[in-house]
């Protein structure tokens, strides 16, 4: 029995209700205003906290984690990617590895086949599903911002969002038009937590902190499908409430209370994963950045790096030593670098 799974599926469940029938006994201000303030400041003190933790650590030396040939002789090709010696070839690294997820394309999987043959196998998937989770969810928070701008600021300002979502609703199917970017997130979501189920490898070290994000994003994604293409909920009234709580001028509790529970459930989890997000594994789409593994050159050869950290250690040279018992070291037939 998974109990991990089942801890997070049960927390995911007791938020579900939480998110949905508690704003109708009244409390649509708290949920709906009161509560994305507090997940904001939450969210963007973490990730400030997070970060300039690990910018004070120190790093003194050269760790970076390389899969290519180093600098050396000048006839040895050097991989200038995966071995960067230059702050020119760091940033090409960490631009494909940010963007593309360079690493995770390498990912190979080992097999025992035929009895006692280990089997590597290039896994593609991962990779693929990685970065249709990554840029689906970007394009659905960039989709998002027609909620909290005026029109006229999206077309002049903020064109392309306009542009993201007509190339997000391309094939132009049904009405409301389909859009793919939620329906490839929830996909993406659904293969990475299947994954984590069904592998045994990594549902050995899958944790409670492995399942709960992917089950919050999963509900966020089916939340917000099921309002826009079976509930069909009030949009003009979302984006009053939306308009009102980035412009400070909240709107009317009557409004609020004609929006259905499903939005309240939709809110309730984007505010959880928002306060959530600084202080668990997700935080790695800041960390990557501050990763002395990546964003190092590997120039160990070329250059001294000493620990400026260490402290000063009053050394006792040989020729100290000989001086002090060179005549002990003559009488016990030792040899000496000078006579006297």
């Amino acid at each position: 029995m998974n109990l991990n799974l089942l801890f997070s599926l049960a927390a995911i469940l007791v938020l579900g209700c939480v998110g949905y029938f508690v704003p109708n006994a009244g409390l649509q201000m708290f949920f709906g205003v009161i509560l994305p303030y507090i997940a904001v400041l939450t969210f963007l003190c973490g990730v400030i906290w997070r970060v300039m933790k690990w910018a004070k650590s120190p790093v003194p030396f050269r760790i970076p984690t390389t899969c290519g040939q180093q600098q050396s002789l000048p006839w040895i090709k050097q991989n200038k990617i995966d071995n960067p010696s230059t702050t020119t070839g760091v940033i090409i690294r960490m631009f494909f590895e940010i963007f593309l997820f360079r690493s995770l394309f390498r990912n190979t999987k080992a097999e025992i086949k035929d009895g006692d043959k280990i089997s590597y196998e290039w896994e593609i998937f991962l990779w693929v599903g990685a970065l249709a989770f990554h840029y689906s969810f970007l394009t659905v928070l960039v989709r998002h911002l027609r909620f909290f701008f005026e029109d006229t600021l999206l077309k002049e300002k903020l064109f392309f969002v306009g542009i993201i979502e007509t190339l997000d609703g391309f094939f132009q199917i049904g009405l409301p038009i389909v859009l793919i970017s939620g329906f490839v997130l929830l996909a993406a979501v659904l293969f990475l937590l299947s994954r984590r189920v069904l592998n045994p490898q990594v549902k050995y070290i899958s944790l409670a902190a492995d399942y709960f994000p992917l089950l919050l994003i999963a509900g966020i994604a089916a939340t917000g499908l099921w309002m826009r293409y079976i509930e069909r909920v009030d949009v003009t009234a979302i984006k009053q409430i939306t308009l009102g709580i980035v412009s400070f001028n909240w709107t009317s509790i009557d409004v609020m209370k004609s929006v259905s529970g499903t939005f309240y459930l939709h809110l309730f989890f984007i505010c959880t994963l928002l306060i959530y997000f600084p202080f668990s594994k997700l935080m790695h789409a800041a960390g990557v950045f501050l990763s002395p593994t990546r964003n190092l050159a590997n120039n160990s050869r070329m250059v001294r790096h000493i620990n400026p950290w260490n402290p000063e250690v009053k050394v006792h040279s040989y020729e100290s030593y000989e001086n002090d018992f060179r005549e002990k070291m003559i009488e016990a037939g030792l040899p000496v670098d000078k006579e006297s």
